[in-house]
């Protein structure tokens, strides 16, 4: 078992102190990793609180023990910041990091998996990538879930499924409905990092009709003529006949015409690797003013210098998306908003959505606005929202049984908990019979 000494090392060589909400979440993840039960654990905080780090002091301290650590991001994007951000810090303590993604293709593909396989790699990092068939790992001990919210059940559970016990750490700033449920019935455990960084500012959020579009893009001409960036985020990439939603190309080029063909910038997922990149590093580089953009900006983009966020058709997305790309701008000094353009008129559940985004900036206070309007999902199954599917009980209507069945079902395990008695056999039985005995696997992926 590690005694900590690389995760000490590696805060010993950061030029800044870890907050104390980070130091107690990483003491919460290193207890349960050295219990003889599997992980199963959220850490909830929102942009910028520090989650990467928390997760890097994770992964060291299961390398340290001779396993391996996974983490998967739901954008190449994303895969490769963490990458930037983490390789000095795996490097200067002595560990192997790697990233696989998509790109990654034949010769470079094949001795990245042979060198996981042998245990050369400690960290790998990457996307959707790393529960294909063919990557196997040589110890996997720890599954690291960014993002959560942008993954489905299966696809978490086939990851942790490529070693055995694997403990399991999902990340996000706003909780899926399934996850908070989760935590809610005693299923998940929860680490929150509730510090910001010092001089973060709250960023303003307001509501636009889309019918002010002219008022909003001559707002962008004056604050892009005072050196600030601006994302502009659109939900489709081409038109699309059957949802009336202004496509990413189409706003694009509106935008040149109005700004100026040199200010605007584009990215979206249909690109090619290399124009994706360009795009981005001259958004950085401040070579462009606005980035057009569909949700592939939604995590892990960091531009400083980035202010304002138009968010079209804001009324089509869900909370944590929202969340997320709000996210994207408050990360410098200036001050920021995002304004929230939808079209009216508005469903009562829009409304709803848009009221709590301007209402708070906290992720857990969006997620269970998000699990009321949503429903909690089918927590013995993969469906993230909605209602669970109980057989004869009404989550809403008979919550107080659901209560007394908990604290049945805990009696009984604390008085039998292999379910050997007599009752504990008719409980076995009975979760046969209902197909749910199976199903008690997806708990335990979040």
């Amino acid at each position: 078992m590690s005694d900590g000494k690389l995760a000490k090392k590696l805060i010993a060589a950061l030029p800044f102190e870890p907050t104390g909400a980070q130091n107690r979440a990483v003491a919460e993840i290193v207890s349960d990793i050295a219990a003889p039960f599997r992980m199963n654990r959220l850490l909830q905080g929102d942009v910028g609180a520090g989650k990467t780090l928390v997760a890097m002091l994770a992964m060291c301290t299961v390398v340290e023990a001779g396993g391996q650590a996974a983490m998967m991001a739901p954008t190449e994007i994303l895969a490769r910041q963490h990458a930037e951000s983490l390789r000095p810090m795996a490097e200067g303590i002595g560990l192997k990091l790697a990233v696989l993604t998509g790109r990654d293709k034949g010769k470079e593909r094949k001795a990245k998996l042979q060198a996981l396989a042998e245990g050369e790699i400690d960290i790998l990092l990457g996307t959707h990538a790393l529960f294909q068939a063919d990557v196997l790992f040589n110890n996997l001990r720890l599954v690291i879930i960014d993002e959560q919210h942008r993954f489905g059940v299966s696809e978490r559970m086939e990851l942790s499924q490529k070693g055995h016990a694997v403990d399991s750490l999902m990340m996000t700033a706003t909780p899926i409905p399934r996850s908070l449920a989760l935590a809610h019935f005693g299923d998940m455990d929860i680490s929150v990092l509730d510090e910001k960084p010092a001089g973060r500012k709250p960023v303003e959020t307001a509501l636009v009709s889309s019918g002010r579009m002219e008022e909003v893009v001559a707002r962008l001409r004056n604050a892009i003529a005072g050196g600030q960036q601006v994302f502009w985020v659109c939900p489709l990439v081409e038109e699309s006949e059957v949802m009336a939603l202004t496509a990413a190309e189409d706003r694009y080029r509106t935008l040149r015409l109005a700004l100026g063909e040199g200010a605007v910038g584009l990215v979206h997922g249909q690109l090619k690797p290399d124009e994706k990149d360009k795009a981005m590093s001259d958004f950085v580089a401040k070579k462009t003013k606005v980035l057009v953009a569909t949700t592939v900006i939604e995590v892990g983009v960091d531009v400083p210098n980035a202010s304002i966020m138009v968010i079209e058709g804001a009324q089509n997305f869900g909370l944590a998306q929202l969340h997320q790309l709000r996210g994207r701008v408050g990360r410098g000094a200036k001050a920021s908003t995002c304004l929230l353009m939808y079209d009216p008129p508005l469903t009562q559940s829009a409304q709803a959505r848009l009221a709590i985004m301007r209402e708070t900036e906290d992720g857990f206070r969006i997620a269970d606005e998000d699990l009321r309007l949503r429903g909690a999902g089918d927590l013995l199954g993969v469906k993230q929202s909605g209602l669970p599917q109980f057989r004869i009980a009404d989550l809403e209507l008979q919550e107080n049984l659901m209560r007394v069945a908990q604290d049945d079902a805990r009696l009984l395990l604390e008085r039998d908990p292999d379910l050997t008695s007599e009752r504990g056999s008719a409980a076995r039985v009975l979760l046969y019979l209902l197909d749910r005995d199976k199903a008690f696997l997806m708990l335990k992926v979040g």
